[in-house]
């Protein structure tokens, strides 16, 4: 007969709250959530259920909650220079990975050459490849001191930086490579004259350029200890025979890489998920020395256990590129497990020198928090 106690004990019943079962997802479905497995022929467990319920059946909530972002999140430079960075982001879903990437690349601005007015140019480049060429040049310039150049606005020393290149072979010299230490910054602006349409002007007039600066750029705080160049200057525009002779103004203005690739303050900006290799098995004497032969990213060493016996290790799992190369061998398949950790990505800057790719990640987050700030607004 069931007695009362019975009905309540059965009620509060829970087969998670007894001893001998495991709390949380099994193993097996663990690594399934938190890795991806790189097989012979093909990767698998590669889907993320971030979504509320995905495990639920195993008691298990992983719905996302900002409490847990908190403490999950962290981001650990590797190392940092000029121009390159390197920095692990943990915690976060490739979502977000990817987000940041697509920013650096096509929305966080950058200094750029738009219009290039050519005076003279006998060279073999033709006209329109020059000014391509020349577009192309990146600017050692910080973008957040200058404004967008729309339609309606006259190139000013707020927005605009003009530069003059004017370089002759002479005749009876050896041909003369042009490079871009030859681009001279003009903080007073363009020192082209417009036409005047055959209108008269008056003496005291002041002569009509392209640009309509107020003041010199060099007379700014910004700019009076450290002069805007490119950013390297030995990069080749030209070569030319004697008699050759280019002049040519150009001007650089504010963009964003979205617009055209010449405004990517990047040389690329890429991730890749953390590399995990495990041996699940003893890997001794001829078969160690074939698997760190087979590696060509030495991501293992051999251990001398003595007399004369050797064991492999996992010496550098972070150089692994997942080539598979240790897995095509049929006696090493099985002792082999390559995977990639599904929330820990290795993330690479390479600027092109208008900021230092520390400065450049401080502003993709900026851009991501402005965007995120927009939808709330609008669903308000």
């Amino acid at each position: 007969m069931v007695t009362e106690e019975d009905k309540i004990f059965a009620k509060n019943f829970r087969i998670d709250d007894l001893s001998d079962v495991p709390a949380g997802l099994p193993r097996h479905r663990k690594l399934k959530q938190n890795r991806v497995v790189s097989k012979k022929d093909a990767s698998v467990d590669t889907a993320d259920a971030i979504y509320s319920g995905g495990y639920v059946s195993s008691g298990v909530d992983n719905s996302v909650k900002l409490e847990n972002f908190y403490e999950d999140f962290k981001v650990d430079v590797i190392s940092c220079t000029e121009t390159d960075m390197e920095f692990d982001m943990i915690g976060i879903d490739a979502a977000f990975a990817n987000a940041f990437r697509r920013i650096l690349i096509a929305e966080v601005p950058s200094m750029a050459i738009e219009k290039v007015l050519i005076a003279y140019n006998t060279s073999l480049i033709v006209d329109e490849v020059l000014a391509h060429r020349i577009g192309l040049i990146p600017i050692a310039a910080d973008p957040r001191l200058f404004e967008y150049l729309t339609e309606n606005d006259q190139p000013n020393e707020k927005n605009t930086i003009v530069f003059k290149l004017h370089v002759k072979c002479p005749k009876g010299q050896p041909r003369l490579q042009v490079l871009t230490n030859e681009l001279q910054w003009l903080p007073n602006g363009s020192e082209f004259l417009k036409e005047t349409g055959g209108s008269t002007s008056t003496s005291n007039s002041k002569p009509k350029t392209y640009t309509s600066f107020s003041c010199s750029q060099d007379s700014l705080p910004e700019f009076a200890e450290s002069p805007i160049t490119p950013t390297y200057l030995d990069i080749l525009i030209a070569k030319l025979s004697p008699g050759q002779e280019i002049e040519l103004e150009a001007h650089a203005v504010k963009g964003i890489g979205k617009t055209h690739a010449k405004w990517s303050p990047v040389g690329t900006a890429w991730y890749r998920m953390l590399p995990e290799v495990v041996l699940l098995g003893e890997v001794e004497d001829e078969k160690a020395e074939r698997l760190v032969k087979v590696c060509p990213q030495n991501v293992f060493d051999i251990e001398d256990m003595g007399n004369g016996r050797k064991r492999a290790t996992v010496a550098q799992p972070r150089n692994c590129t997942l080539c598979k190369e240790c897995i095509r061998d049929h006696d090493l398949v099985d002792l082999v497990d390559l995977r990639s950790v599904k929330n820990h990505f290795i993330f690479k800057i390479e600027s092109t020198g208008s900021l230092p790719p520390d400065v450049l990640f401080t502003e993709a987050v900026k851009i991501l928090e402005d965007k995120c700030e927009l939808v709330i607004a609008d669903l308000s």
